[in-house]
């Protein structure tokens, strides 16, 4: 198998590595919020490790610490991952096909916004695997390893909202999506998904109202591939 570098490239493996980096920095403010509400040091790293997935730990520490059950806040978390569920049936050739055992747990594992991200920009099937590999193997490090750092920063810093790190993962999001809106069938989806999340954020649950917005992907249909440019 030839190296991620091989296969991607720098320009790709540089927005990669830059993302994971902005995901590190998210889940420093993730571990310091989880700490100061007072979980111990340990506890933001593991569940970053075994759940590896941002939005449902936020709202898993979140409702505990504001004195909900953990019946609760698994629910809430799953019901906001239900977003993973397109996601691999958007990629099986990249998550199933010829992966057996292990591998494909460990595929299943590392799918996130991300790795689903880079993969889906990608324009042949070796080129999204390493795409989704180096992005999620990157996020598997960068979560839990921000996490552990924030939680140590949680102990000695008493409001860890000042930092104003959780606004980084977003705004790196922005602006690996922005080329993409270029063309007109995704930015008209987009548009559409981002106005539907905004009329029912007021009506719904947390998480909701972004699952929701996929209804804008129909919108897609029969226009041409982001990656390839409009004719002038």
């Amino acid at each position: 198998m030839r190296s991620f570098w091989g296969t991607l490239g720098r320009g790709p493996l540089r927005d990669i590595g830059l993302v994971c980096l902005a995901v590190g920095l998210t889940s420093v403010s993730y571990g310091a919020i989880a700490v100061a509400s007072g979980f111990p040091v340990w506890f933001p790293a593991l569940l970053g490790v075994l759940v590896l997935a941002g939005s449902a730990e936020f709202m898993f520490t979140g409702i505990l610490a504001a004195g909900g059950s953990v019946l609760a806040a698994l629910l809430a978390s799953l019901l906001v991952n239900a977003r993973h569920v397109p996601y691999g049936l958007a990629i099986p050739e990249v998550t199933r096909d010829g992966l057996r055992g292990w591998r494909r747990l460990v595929a299943t594992h590392v799918m996130n916004d991300e790795s689903v991200l880079f993969a889906l920009a990608q324009h042949d099937l070796a080129r999204k695997r390493a795409a989704y590999w180096a992005c999620g193997l990157g996020v598997l490090v960068a979560w839990p390893l921000g996490a552990f750092c924030g939680s140590l920063l949680g102990a000695v810093i008493p409001d860890p909202d000042v930092l104003g790190l959780d606004a980084m993962f977003p705004a790196a999001l922005l602006a690996l999506v922005l080329p993409a809106l270029r063309v007109r069938g995704p930015r008209r989806a987009a548009l559409a998904g981002a106005a539907l999340a905004l009329c029912l954020t007021p009506l719904l649950p947390v998480g909701l109202p972004v699952l929701l917005a996929l209804a804008g992907l129909v919108l897609l249909r029969g226009t041409p591939d982001p990656g390839v440019r409009e004719a002038s």
